[in-house]
Order: C-alpha cells, then sequence, then structure tokens
C-alpha cells in the first residue's frame, strides 16, 4: 500500500468485480474506502472461490484495506443512512442503477459537487456481465479451433472496467478541484469493451476487410508468437516482437542460415518487420518447432535469458500460486490475517514506486466491522443514536 490518496475518502457501494476492484485499486493508493453492504452480505458476498469454511476468498481480496459498513438496505432508513454517507463525504463508486435510491440527482440533493463514479453493465441500464459482453465483442469467435466460440475464464472488461472507473474518480475529483462542479460518471462495460477493440484497430480492421479475422489457436495475430514443445515436455509461449528479440531467437535456436534461405527464396527480411514474420508463419513455425524440441527446457531457458529473448512456460494456477519470481519473492505480496482465517499470500499495490516505501498488504474487514465508528465520525451520530439504529435493525458490526 502506499499513501498518494491519503486523505481521500470514497463510499463504495458495489457488488461482482468491476466496481469493487476500482474501490480496491484506490484503497490500495490510500484512499479510504468504506463499502457499505447490505447485513448478511450482498450478492457477492458468498461468491466462490470459496474456503473449507464457506468464506468467500473471492470477497475477501476484492475488499482488502477497505472498511465495511452494513445497512438494512431493503428499509428506507437504512437506504437513507447511505444517501446521507454518500452527501457527507462527497464521492461515491458504485454499480446499482442509474435510477432509484443512489440515483446521482437524488443523492446531489443539498451536495451540488457530489461526484458518482456509476459501474453499469449497457449505456441503456440494461444487465450485462463481462461473459455476455465478450460473447457480443467477438473474442470468443476468434479463441480456440472452431467452429464454436470459446470463452475465457478471465473477466477481463471487469477488470479493464474497474481500472478505467478508479482513474475516472480521480478525473472528476480533479475537475471539481478546478471548477467547483460536481458530476456522475457512467461507465459501461460493453462501452469498454467494444471501445477496447476499437482502440486495438480492430473495429477498422473489420470494416475495411470485410470478413473475419481467421483463427490462430495459441499463434499471436501480426508478430511472432507461438507455443512449442521442448525435448523433455515443457510448453513455451515464444515470443519476438522487437529486432533485438528476434536476433537472441536466431542465434539461441542457431537458425541464421535457414532464416537467410527462407529471406532469399521469398524476398523478404525478417530483421526488423514484424509483421513480415506473422506473414510467413508457414516457414517459420515447423522451424522453431523443430529445434526447439531438439532441446531441454533448462538449457533453452539458459541461453533464452542469455540473449534476451522473450518466452514463459505455460504454467498451471497451482504452479503460479508457489512460482517464487510470480509470488514468493514478488514484493507485492505479504502476510496479512484474513476474515476467512485461511493463511495464504496477500497481493498488495501492483505499482512500485522506488521513492516511497512499500507498505504491507491489508486485510479486508469482517462485514459491518466500522459500522459503529464510520456512523459516528461521518454522520455525526452519537454512540447512543447508533445504539437505537442497532435496535432497529437497521445497521449491524461483526
Amino acid at each position: 500500500m502506499y499513501p498518494l490518496l491519503s486523505g481521500l475518502t470514497v463510499i463504495e457501494a458495489s457488488s461482482f468485480v468491476a466496481s469493487p476492484s476500482a474501490g480496491l485499486y484506490l484503497a490500495q493508493m490510500g484512499a479510504e474506502v468504506i463499502r457499505v453492504d447490505q447485513i448478511g452480505g450482498g450478492p457477492d458476498f458468498g461468491r466462490w472461490p470459496q474456503a473449507a469454511n464457506g468464506a468467500s476468498l473471492y470477497w475477501e481480496n476484492l475488499n482488502r484495506a477497505k472498511k465495511s459498513v452494513a445497512l438494512d438496505l431493503g428499509r428506507p432508513e437504512g437506504r437513507e443512512l447511505l444517501q446521507q454517507m454518500v452527501r457527507s463525504i462527497g464521492q461515491c463508486l458504485t454499480n446499482f442503477p442509474v435510477a432509484g435510491f443512489m440515483a446521482h440527482d437524488r443523492l446531489a440533493e443539498g451536495r451540488a459537487d457530489l461526484i458518482t463514479v456509476r459501474v453499469m453493465g449497457m449505456a441503456d441500464g440494461s444487465p450485462a456481465l463481462d461473459y455476455t459482453v465478450n460473447a457480443a465483442v467477438g473474442y470468443p469467435d476468434m479463441t480456440g479451433p472452431g467452429p464454436e466460440p470459446v470463452n475465457h475464464v478471465l473477466p477481463a472488461w471487469d477488470l479493464l472496467t474497474g481500472a478505467y472507473a478508479a482513474f475516472a474518480m480521480l478525473a472528476a475529483i480533479q475537475h471539481r478541484q478546478a471548477t467547483g462542479l460536481g458530476q456522475e460518471v457512467r461507465i459501461p462495460l460493453s462501452d469498454v469493451a467494444i471501445g477496447t477493440v476499437a482502440n486495438l484497430g480492430s473495429i477498422a480492421e473489420m470494416i475495411d476487410t470485410g470478413a473475419n479475422r481467421e483463427r490462430l489457436g495459441n499463434a499471436v495475430f501480426g508478430a511472432f508468437g507461438k507455443d512449442f514443445v521442448t525435448r523433455d515436455g515443457v510448453r513455451v509461449m515464444v515470443m519476438a516482437i522487437t529486432p533485438r528479440q528476434w536476433v537472441g531467437l536466431v542465434a539461441v535456436l542457431g537458425i541464421a542460415d535457414d532464416i537467410a534461405a527462407i529471406e532469399q527464396a521469398r524476398g523478404v527480411s525478417f530483421a526488423r518487420d514484424e509483421g513480415l514474420r506473422f506473414q510467413h508463419r508457414d516457414a517459420l513455425f515447423p522451424l522453431v518447432a523443430s529445434k526447439v524440441a531438439a532441446r531441454d527446457y533448462a538449457g533453452l531457458k539458459a541461453d533464452f535469458d542469455a540473449h534476451g529473448c522473450c518466452y514463459g512456460p505455460y504454467q498451471t494456477m497451482l504452479d503460479a500460486a508457489h512460482d517464487p519470481a510470480l509470488v514468493g519473492s514478488n514484493p507485492i505480496f505479504g502476510a496479512t490475517a484474513n476474515p476467512s482465517g485461511v493463511a495464504y499470500p496477500a497481493a498488495g499495490a501492483f505499482a512500485t514506486i522506488p521513492q516511497l516505501e512499500r507498505g504491507p498488504p491489508r486485510p479486508a474487514p469482517r462485514l459491518g466491522a466500522n459500522s459503529d465508528e464510520l456512523l459516528e465520525r461521518v454522520l455525526g451520530l452519537s454512540s447512543g443514536q447508533v445504539a437505537a439504529l442497532h435496535d432497529k435493525g437497521l445497521v449491524a458490526q461483526a
């Protein structure tokens, strides 16, 4: 954790991946993020993966470094408490519907400079999830051998939307500091997805060619990149995008003469053009495959490292969890107490700031753990008033 956003408090009323991840990123940079949930937990409180005791490891990790308030949002009095907290703090992150008690206009009554960052499914307010959006934008039709579409398991659009929402919150705060104006920023998952497709040139490609891109399996479109298998059965993803990477790959595999022969026969040069390496993959892939298949991984790895090659062995996620470079010796990970009771490395901020000391990862709160203290501080309630809310069943504390 870093203190870059110290002094900033954000109310988060959200569930699932995109909106909670935005709050997580803000918290990891030092913001005080107050997550408000329904008493007993919202729709994501028990999501898989779960610990053996049923605790959600998903919820626990998306809500690290946050504080937790649990209210009865099914009752008007509980919803009013959340609205009051939002108005008091002045900035809110949510994926609640555009209309209803978390509508920006309602929240901004009496707080004209309020900032609401709202994560949505579709731009018209209709529901959508990462997997439905991904199906719509066409990537499953490019994945796998075909002809059926193949879903990938990473909720990429949720994660990009979360990161964009965190950025949008800071952009809106900067604008308010310059102008005094508050605003609602709506970030539809579908727009993040199709906008990203456009930013990568794929909308232009489809319009220009009038055709879908061919399926490539594990090959990388427009560059030299594919999986190859070593003599001892290790599958390795090998990339050669830059001239240096290409020169290193050619040297390690000892294929300079073979490459020269292909270049002469086809009237091309692969030295500086990654597109040409892709276009002539019919000759290059079998050549590289034969050379990699003649080497054991350990020796190939040493030579790849010595020549600055870009590669990576395929691992299972269990392998990755025990990988010294990725996890064991990685300073973004540390030990924390976890509400689930499970001991495992916990991730902190992904960024590294050499000029600042990296704080350890912070634990997730127990649901409602901070209800009393935050209602007293944010709303100015007395301990007696908070106790009365407990008696009415409007507030819960862990």
